[in-house]
């Protein structure tokens, strides 16, 4: 269902690029839960496979339905463009415990069996120990699971920013929205997102938080209802090199299955490339490196999207697979 997020004229002012590591942490045990988002981090999830066993990520999880809401108070958007994880779990805690209560309601209703199970009724019984219980488990995520690898996070993160902002210097905010994902669209001041809900909002002067994530992938986000600011969650640049072995990227299995130079087409696909980008990394021949990724997708192990007015080649959860090494 698409979302519509509606833009004045004082909004195109207000825009801004954030990172938050509290938001990672929230979608790490969103990832956890959903195997359709293991495709990029199969190779991290089996090395916290043990870590993450330990976590009780069930209380959490009743408030992660597949379509519905999910509480804003436990996740704001970020107040400034790189806060750290400690000061915003600090603004999750000093939460309003009647406010956080309103909207747990209204997400717990969204999960079948939710508003009835024990854990939901202590919550609605005691918002305040509601907010010690959720805010340990996202303080828990973080140190057990994220904090170790946060650096490299970051840095990915920092790139995509680094990466959109110069686009937008180049192209503006309208021709930018589009390019960030393939589910957005722009037409006459109003961004359209095809999204897991659906939302309408109208941003009054506020503008528009736009924040990476490297776990929300495939997902876009456009929720955030007032007063919390706008925010456009979309997935980072170049999280399909994030936990991937430099030196597995052409193994000999996959050399034999599609031959050597398809196999290195597929795997310096770390990022979406062109195929001149691809041609110089390899050191091909353009003509080459377009027959390859024409068979590549063909056999379902790339896509091609439209990226301004370039074409790039990303890998399918099938391709991500195969380089790593995971396909069954």
């Amino acid at each position: 269902m698409p979302s519509y997020l509606h833009f004045g004229e004082d909004d195109f002012l207000r825009c801004r690029f954030a990172v938050s590591p509290l938001w990672e942490a929230q979608e790490v045990a969103r990832t956890l839960k959903r195997p359709d988002r293991h495709g990029y981090h199969a190779p991290w999830l089996r090395r916290i496979r043990t870590a993450a066993q330990v976590l009780d990520l069930t209380g959490l999880w009743l408030l992660m339905p597949r379509r519905g809401h999910s509480p804003d108070w436990l996740c704001p958007p970020p107040v400034g463009p790189a806060a750290g994880f400690e000061e915003e779990l600090a603004a999750v805690r000093a939460a309003d415990p009647e406010a956080a209560l309103a909207d747990t309601a209204r997400s717990l209703a969204d999960t079948p069996g939710a508003l009835d199970s024990p854990r939901g009724r202590a919550w609605l019984a005691d918002p305040e120990r509601m907010i010690r219980e959720l805010t340990g488990v996202l303080e828990e995520i973080w140190h057990t699971l994220l904090a170790p690898d946060w650096p490299r996070l970051r840095a990915l993160l920092e790139a995509d920013v680094a990466f959109h902002s110069r686009r937008l210097a180049e192209v503006g905010l309208g021709g930018l929205l589009p390019e960030i994902n393939r589910r957005c669209g722009w037409r006459a001041g109003t961004l359209t997102v095809d999204s897991n809900g659906e939302h309408e909002r109208h941003l009054g002067g506020q503008g528009l938080v736009l924040m990476p994530s490297v776990f929300s992938w495939p997902d876009v986000v456009s929720g955030f209802d007032p007063p919390w600011q706008p925010t456009l969650v979309y997935p980072a640049r170049g999280i399909g090199g994030l936990w991937t072995d430099t030196a597995a990227h052409s193994p000999e299995a996959l050399v034999r299955l599609l031959g050597r130079g398809r196999a290195g087409v597929l795997g310096a696909l770390d990022d979406p490339a062109t195929t001149s980008a691809l041609a110089h990394r390899l050191g091909l021949a353009p003509s080459s490196v377009s027959a390859h990724l024409t068979v590549l997708r063909d056999s379902g192990l790339l896509v091609s999207r439209r990226y301004g007015h370039q074409v790039l080649y990303e890998r399918t959860p099938l391709g991500m697979a195969l380089v790593s090494g995971d396909a069954q």
